[in-house]
């Protein structure tokens, strides 16, 4: 579905949000096209944004732009696309293009709870591009304005809902009730039995609240194994303070380091992209073909 959105608003708005998508360049043209050089175009899995000029060229950069998506095949794609028969195309040109997939976050973050501390944590989590789910039974907690990365889930029953909420997403239990947070531990330590777990789990709270729901979840007959995975207190211990703000702060630099590790960021090469030799026959004369792919 085309929509009413510049390319650079379009990826403002999807690194914000933490979707992947390809920018689309056009770098040369020959003869002629629909559209000249710099021309710029936004694709993700369900959407398109600004145009490179219609026609069956854009449905075919769009059909190899997410290919690239479905794939997870980041990083760069040179093409070049003839605008003749092939294309069905009569401009007689022809087009070169970048395609610039970028892979967005994988990191998925449901939090339980819109209290203080919650109500700090996203205006953190917010700037970064992870999916975040904000769940209370309390509609007039959540205040006004949400970060555009951050669904909220209004529910009668946030325990019942957990299991389908927090599939593969790291959980934050930041809840206003004892009871509750530990019928949510209870149900997040059966779904690591029993189907896709969370990713990790973090409890907020003093050691003893921790001592005491490990004994209670060892009554229920959870192993300590289990219950290990339950981080309490969750956050860093040297990150100090018990303001709202310090203690989302301390939340927020944990998560950051295990999604890192999860997603491997953390161990990076040095040596990413084009390197410069690579970049030098590019800018030389008819150094394009080289590294073109073929199109479509």
């Amino acid at each position: 579905m085309m929509q009413r959105l510049p390319w650079h608003k379009a990826v403002a708005d999807c690194e914000q949000r933490g979707e992947p998508y390809v920018l689309v360049t056009v770098l040369g043209v020959t003869g002629s096209v629909p559209r000249e050089p710099a021309s710029k175009m936004v694709i993700t899995a369900a959407d398109t944004f600004d145009t490179i000029g219609g026609g069956h060229l854009e449905y075919k950069v769009i059909e190899r732009a997410r290919e690239r998506l479905s794939s997870r095949q980041l990083g760069f794609d040179l093409a070049h696309f003839p605008l003749g028969a092939s294309l069905g195309q009569c401009c007689g040109g022809s087009v070169a293009v970048l395609m610039e997939t970028q892979g967005g976050s994988d990191a998925r973050l449901v939090v339980f709870g819109a209290g203080h501390v919650a109500q700090a944590l996203m205006t953190i989590v917010g700037q970064l591009p992870w999916q975040v789910t904000w769940v209370d039974s309390r509609a007039d907690t959540f205040p006004q304005q949400i970060p555009a990365n951050v669904t909220v889930h209004h529910t009668d029953d946030p325990a019942g809902d957990a299991a389908e909420l927090c599939e593969n997403a790291h959980v934050l239990i930041l809840t206003h009730n004892h009871a509750l947070d530990f019928d949510l531990c209870w149900k997040l330590l059966e779904q690591r039995r029993q189907g896709p777990p969370p990713a990790s789990i973090g409890l907020i709270g003093s050691q003893t609240k921790a001592v005491r729901f490990q004994q209670r979840l060892l009554q229920r007959g959870f192993s300590e194994e289990e219950i290990a995975n339950i981080r309490c207190p969750v956050g860093r211990s040297d990150v100090p303070g018990k303001r709202p703000m310090e203690v989302a702060v301390s939340i927020s630099a944990e998560l950051i380091a295990l999604v890192a590790t999860e997603s491997g960021t953390a161990d990076k090469q040095s040596r990413r992209g084009l390197q410069w030799s690579q970049l030098k026959t590019l800018s030389a004369p008819g150094g394009a073909g080289a590294l073109n792919a073929k199109a479509g």
